[in-house]
């Protein structure tokens, strides 16, 4: 990879940028339903993870304040150390960095106004809030909603308008995605299917692992 090569940093937000995933979170706090039925659903593969976040989230009930009071005020939400250090540094060689998730948009923005970054594109579930549950839908580059291969349609994009795509992720749900970039870092299950395929990538516990790993890649 040369410095003259449009790169762009997919990186994926929970369970990589934090190290919780904060959807589950709230749901094990606020969802009145068997949601972890759904999880095993997903897991199993018998439903896409789009599928899995829409029925789950309608099971909670409580409104954008009080969602964004339990993140803060319990402080359940570590930042992955080195974070600050992957967005300098994607600055400093002119790499664009983008948050491609199927996490939901208010919490994502949420959590990176506390911590201070802005300007940072994210592509995430879109959040309508109601009193018979959260409605989140899945919004594709082309306006339309998806039922599922979310992050590979961003993938896609990218590819077609000439970037070489470096991808973070840590879950199942990068898998695809990552398998189509042209580097991956994988930590938790990416790095087991990873590893399980042999497919080539770099692990990282932190993202200053990740930092170090696009300078040897430079």
């Amino acid at each position: 990879m040369t410095e003259v090569m449009k790169t762009i940093v997919q990186c994926d937000f929970d369970g990589t940028i934090t190290e919780q995933d904060v959807s589950y979170l709230l749901m094990d706090a606020f969802a009145g339903g068997k949601w972890r039925q759904l999880l095993n659903e997903y897991r199993e593969s018998r439903i896409s993870v789009g599928a899995f976040n829409t029925k789950a989230f309608t099971m909670v009930k409580a409104d954008k304040r009080t969602l964004l009071d339990f993140i803060f005020t319990k402080r359940k939400v570590e930042i992955r150390t080195g974070f600050n250090e992957l967005l300098t540094y994607c600055s400093k060689k002119g790499f664009k960095f983008v948050i491609v998730s199927n996490g939901l948009d208010f919490y994502i923005e949420a959590i990176l106004r506390d911590i201070g970054v802005e300007n940072i594109e994210v592509f995430a579930a879109q959040t309508q809030f109601s009193p018979d549950g959260l409605v989140v839908k899945y919004i594709g580059p082309d306006g339309r909603q998806l039922e599922d291969s979310f992050k590979d349609a961003y993938t896609e994009l990218f590819l077609k308008r000439g970037y070489r795509i470096i991808y973070v992720g840590n879950g199942v749900s990068d898998i695809s995605a990552a398998r189509q970039s042209h580097h991956i870092f994988a930590t938790e299950d990416l790095l087991a299917y990873c590893k399980e395929k042999n497919l080539n990538c770099t692990p990282f516990d932190d993202l200053n692992d990740v930092v170090r790993g696009l300078e040897v890649l430079a």
